[in-house]
């Protein structure tokens, strides 16, 4: 999935959601997920059988929204010369639109991200989307482990989040600075204490490690050679021991987490979590040279219908919604941009306001779309590249604050 743009991910995951609210009346709704390498005339076949011992069904409404529900799919299967190398998938099915009798087909048919690997047909009461959502499921995953003489971070990085992050501590008293043989025997209970607060950490990391059997790479960073003694010792399970890779941090703990995440870019590259640190820094960086960036939701559009960004950047969970309001009297639209919060309390006070054309208490809501969507349609139409990032991690969550979470860069900008 990091090989997909961040669009292409959203925009199918907004997909999913939106089926996923689709319900019929009962097993009405048809689902088809069809593998590589299935010949079309085959799959019709298979449906013209199904069609058939629907028309079987006991209940009239539902024996004749099962069969053209199937009859649907048969039409849409027949757009397709053959199956492509990701395979495809059919849903057909009568969606109520109000009470008994309103029902009303919806077809979709979908190219997947990734080959689904088996056929299966199913009529239920809603689509079956487990094996879509899968497909959703984040691939790249890494192990990151920072240790020093005093304590260590274990975390698990997967895709733009560090899913899993746990601090320990060693116990282990510093050096000793007396002589003779009570130096020499502190400095044995020391090194004793060190062996077993690796085996501990050790303990730690591969219970943690090997519950994820995708881990890529395992980072070991650290600040001193603790991280070498650590990495060269033994302590991790042998299967994960080709994927250490060693860097340096001036940092231990959480922080150094963080640090061994920047120092080891190379080695993470694939992981959407360091790109959006690095979209986000880019921005940074142009925002204080003075130049290069624009960003307010009224400032970034107003770039963007001119043309004048080459990138567009935005939080995925920017909590904004587009409100169309149109007067029923005399057709006036305006648009407005409000929170969730203000879609409660600002937008009833609004609607009772006059009309500023015709001066009538005549506004209506005509709907609200996630502004996300709005500015990405806005983008794609004149070309401008989008990057959507998310809030979950430190470096999303500073440009949702610093700058409101939308921002655009500018073509003009020096990179």
């Amino acid at each position: 999935m990091s090989k997909r743009d961040s669009v292409s991910i959203y925009k199918f995951k907004r997909f999913i959601e939106e089926l996923e609210k689709k319900e019929g009346r009962g097993t009405e709704l048809v689902t088809l997920y069809i593998p590589p390498g299935k010949r079309v005339d085959e799959v019709i076949g298979y449906l013209r059988q199904e069609y058939a011992t629907a028309s079987n069904i006991k209940s009239k409404s539902t024996r004749k929204n099962v069969m053209s529900a199937i009859e649907s799919a048969i039409q849409r299967l027949k757009l397709y010369r053959e199956i492509g190398p990701n395979g495809l998938i059919i849903f057909s099915g009568a969606i109520p639109e109000g009470g008994q009798g309103t029902e009303k087909i919806e077809v979709y048919d979908v190219i997947p991200p990734e080959p689904i690997n088996t056929f299966l047909y199913r009529c239920d009461s809603k689509f079956y989307l487990e094996p879509l959502k899968e497909l959703l499921k984040e691939r790249d995953v890494y192990g990151v482990l920072v240790i020093d003489n005093e304590e260590a971070a274990i975390a698990v990085l997967k895709g733009r989040k560090i899913v899993e992050l746990k601090t320990y501590t060693s116990g282990v008293p510093g050096k000793h600075s007396a002589g003779g043989q009570s130096a020499r025997r502190f400095e044995r209970l020391r090194e004793q204490a060190l062996e077993e607060y690796y085996k501990r950490v050790g303990e730690h990391a591969n219970e943690i490690f090997l519950s994820y059997p995708e881990l890529k790479a395992v980072i070991i960073a650290g600040p001193g050679p603790t991280k070498e003694i650590f990495a060269e010792g033994g302590y991790l399970h042998y299967t994960l021991r080709d994927k250490v890779k060693v860097v340096d941090t001036s940092y231990s703990g959480e922080e150094g987490v963080r640090e061994a995440i920047e120092r080891a870019a190379e080695e993470l590259r694939e992981l959407r979590l360091v790109e959006e640190r690095r979209i986000v820094d880019n921005v940074m960086r142009l925002a204080i040279s003075g130049s290069g960036v624009v960003y307010g939701e009224r400032q970034v559009r107003e770039a963007l219908a001119k043309g004048e960004l080459r990138t567009l950047v935005v939080v995925e969970e920017l909590d904004r919604y587009e409100v169309t309001l149109e007067c029923s009297k005399c057709g006036h639209v305006e648009k407005l941009t409000l929170s969730s919060d203000e879609m409660v309390s600002t937008l009833p006070k609004r609607l009772g306001e006059p009309c500023p054309k015709c001066g009538n208490v005549a506004l209506v809501n005509r709907g609200e779309e996630p502004l996300v969507d709005v500015l990405i349609r806005e983008a794609e139409a004149v070309g401008t590249k989008v990057e959507l990032i998310s809030s979950d991690h430190e470096a999303g969550e500073m440009f949702l604050r610093m700058f409101g979470g939308i921002a655009g860069v500018l073509k003009s900008a020096q990179q």
